[in-house]
């Protein structure tokens, strides 16, 4: 297992969300995490304005975050829904600088080959992770950096998820930290009262009861999430035996690098 992680995302939630049984099992074997949050999260509401939500999602990070055992979040602030509106190169030069501070082995970010992906951010952010952490190793990308004591990384394992499932070949097991997955994905009360709100109306449009489908759980968020997150889970753990799992697509070094160790074993 790897000792370093670092987990790029788009938004506040997004780390614990796709990854977070895997996250708090990654720190229970002794792995530090660092979280690099590129959003600040501040249109997702249909009640808070803007800047009070935005002040209100860093505050939940940081707590979920150390709920989760991650290190206090790095958060970029970035304006939510405008990632793919920044100057290109931008998005991953901080990525690359994140990748030198920090310097980890393992990286979760999403996939950029995945298809289905709806919103921009992950896009985004899905593209510049891998450029990232395909660049952060060569000397001549970002020079400047070197001036700051920053010295070029190679990560050795990248482990993307995908929303829309993707082309998983890996499987981890999180029976033993899906709840605490779930308790931090409870400090994100905004933004999980947000989601629910959001699929009430859809439902309400589609002419759906809501209250019929899901009982107690339709007004309450968490008990909301918690039973859609075990259902997930559960599905995907079931492919490789296990209570629950998060999948994901995983890669270590360039093709050509893992064909020669393929021979050679």
């Amino acid at each position: 297992m790897p000792k370093h992680v670092m987990v790029l995302a788009a938004h506040p939630d997004d780390a614990e969300f796709f990854a977070g049984g895997t996250i708090a099992r990654f720190v229970t074997e002794g792995a530090q995490v660092r979280y690099v949050i590129a959003s600040d999260g501040r249109r997702g509401s249909f009640t808070l304005p803007s800047e009070p939500l935005a002040r209100l999602r860093q505050e939940e990070a940081h707590r979920a975050a150390q709920v989760i055992g991650a290190q206090p979040p790095l958060m970029l602030g970035y304006p939510d829904l405008e990632l793919d509106r920044l100057a290109p190169g931008v998005l991953r030069e901080r990525f690359i600088r994140a990748i030198r501070e920090f310097r980890p082995d393992a990286l979760i970010a999403e996939d950029p080959f995945a298809l289905g992906e709806p919103h921009p951010d992950h896009r985004a952010v899905a593209i510049a992770a891998v450029e990232a952490v395909s660049f952060a190793m060569l000397p001549l990308m970002h020079p400047e950096h070197a001036r700051e004591g920053l010295e070029p990384h190679f990560v050795t394992e990248k482990y993307y998820y995908a929303e829309n499932g993707g082309a998983p070949d890996k499987i981890i097991d999180i029976t033993s930290t899906i709840e605490r997955k779930l308790a931090a994905l409870a400090e994100h009360k905004t933004q999980m009262e947000f989601l629910v709100e959001d699929v009430r109306r859809q439902a309400d449009l589609a002419g759906l009861d809501l209250s019929a489908l899901l009982g107690e759980a339709a007004g309450d968020p968490m008990l909301a999430v918690g039973w859609a997150m075990r259902s997930q889970a559960a599905e995907v753990g079931q492919r490789a035996g296990f209570a629950y799992g998060e999948a994901f697509r995983c890669a270590r070094f360039h093709p050509f690098v893992e064909g020669l160790l393929g021979s050679a074993s």
